[in-house]
């Protein structure tokens, strides 16, 4: 039976504790051993182009580990240089603040600007964005530590999973030699390092075996809205858990079951959640990374009518928390000195000196995206790791089919996306998912049921598929 230690788990450069096992990541080198360049070159590998952007989030990055190294009364004076990405949709903002994270191992969130509203009004409050950031940095912390605890647990696990299949004998009677307990104990030995290799073969995965499980008494109603838990800032299930308290129950559940939920309950009993508390808190502050896209949506002064929520006003409760300020959260009080904010906006309609001065004021760095062209289009589809061309060819290779794209067919598909982003609204590369889609529609529908698994995409297929469309301007408009 496979378990936890059997997992492919690859280390991925962690934030301040060094690395972190992440799933089907490749190895990086430490975080501390790469310079801006390394970084902008693990970046290159998934982001075609706008350099300008990953020097200065590089450079960002680079900072925030060259602080780590100075005394603490230097480092509490250096406060974050935080980024304004300016540039139309679809261009890479987000992915490179994503790529970022992962590749720094910090806590990271990802928020709108417009779903936010001013202090008054119903909707979710700003600081909201401090806490998401807090729950990923404890959960980060959590599988860091569930980790290295992990083996012992399995270990103590099926112990347990031993003891229920083969539960030890009575103690020997007052009459009972000793020879004769000795040889039962021998016995017995034997019979569960027999069930032991079994249960690791995985022969005894579907026995039937009686479990003892906690239930937890909890109350049939719903205590508080989101909004509520937010406001309030008291995590009510955990507060019910402790009043109502917990009872165990037998449970009838396979042996892989049960090896699988002994685990997690065994995992449960090692795992120091003040210590994950208290490393996750520490990261959040000193290491955190919040996104904020769509700022341009909240740019520009009042109109002045309407019971619209104050744009202007929105602006005025994010500066705080970009300023540094302290937030309530159910695991204490947060600091927002030294997280790192990257707020992003397309400026469509507005520029950034529609922002409110302060807060322009607290994000000196700007860098302005580039419009995506015809042969950025073109790299996008190849050259990236996870590039659109190669997950097509791997969820296609699922029903045995040998997808061919040539070069010709990935031209093609990248001057169709150009020219339909110029005839309607230009959403950049996301217009290639939808082209891509459209283009091996009827080959991913007809997939499973064809006899010929060698198939070639050309420039023709393309067009055969995508002309008619294309040409009418009115029907692109709703399909592509």
């Amino acid at each position: 039976m496979p378990s936890k230690s059997d997992k492919e788990l690859i280390l991925m450069p962690g934030g301040a504790n060094g690395a972190v096992p992440v799933e089907g990541e490749e190895f990086l080198p430490a975080l501390d051993d790469m310079t801006p360049r390394e970084i902008v070159a693990e970046l290159d590998k998934y982001i075609v182009g706008q350099n300008a952007a990953k020097r200065a989030v590089a450079v960002a990055l680079r900072n925030r580990v060259r602080r780590q190294k100075l005394p603490p009364e230097i480092a509490e004076d250096i406060l974050p240089k935080n980024i304004l990405m300016i540039g139309p949709t679809g261009v890479g903002k987000t992915e490179i603040a994503r790529r970022l994270a992962r590749l720094a191992g910090c806590p990271f969130v990802k928020v709108e600007a417009s779903k936010y509203t001013e202090v008054g009004y119903v909707g979710r409050d700003v600081e909201s964005m401090v806490r998401d950031l807090v729950e990923m940095s404890i959960d980060m912390v959590r599988e860091e530590k569930l980790d290295e605890v992990a083996e012992r647990a399995e270990q103590s696990a099926e112990e347990r999973v031993l003891d229920v299949l083969l539960p030890p004998p009575p103690p020997p009677g007052p009459g009972t030699l000793e020879s004769d307990a000795a040889a039962q104990r021998e016995m017995n030995q034997r019979s569960r390092e027999k069930l032991r290799a079994q249960l690791r073969e995985g022969k005894l995965d579907a026995r039937m075996v009686d479990i003892e499980v906690r239930e937890r008494m909890m109350p049939s109603f719903e205590v508080i809205s989101n909004q509520g838990v937010e406001e309030m800032d008291v995590n009510f299930k955990e507060m019910l858990s402790g009043m109502f308290g917990q009872q165990k129950k037998k449970r009838k559940m396979t042996v892989a079951e049960a090896f699988e939920y002994l685990i997690q309950e065994e995992e449960g009993k090692l795992l120091d959640m003040d210590q994950v508390t208290r490393i996750a808190v520490e990261r959040a502050e000193q290491m955190g990374i919040i996104f904020i896209d769509e700022i341009d949506k909240v740019a520009g002064r009042e109109s002045g009518h309407g019971p619209d929520v104050s744009r202007e006003g929105v602006q005025r409760d994010i500066l705080p928390i970009i300023e540094g300020t302290t937030v309530n959260t159910r695991y204490g009080m947060i600091r927002t000195d030294h997280i790192l904010f990257v707020a992003a906006g397309a400026f469509h309609v507005t520029k950034p000196s529609d922002l409110i001065p302060e807060l322009q004021g607290r994000l000196p760095i700007r860098v302005e995206l580039q419009s995506l062209k015809e042969e950025d289009f073109v790299r996008i589809l190849t050259e990236p790791k996870n590039a659109l061309i190669k997950q097509y060819i791997a969820l296609l290779e699922t029903e045995g089919i040998k997808l061919n794209i040539t070069d010709d067919a990935v031209e093609a598909i990248a001057k169709f996306a150009t020219t339909v982003n110029e005839q309607t609204e230009n959403i950049g590369a996301r217009r290639l998912h939808t082209i891509m889609e459209k283009v091996l529609d009827e080959l991913s529908f007809e997939a499973p049921d064809l006899k010929k698994k060698a198939v070639k995409v050309d420039a023709a297929y393309v067009n055969k598929q995508l002309a008619d469309i294309v040409k009418n301007q009115d029907l692109s408009r709703y399909i592509l």
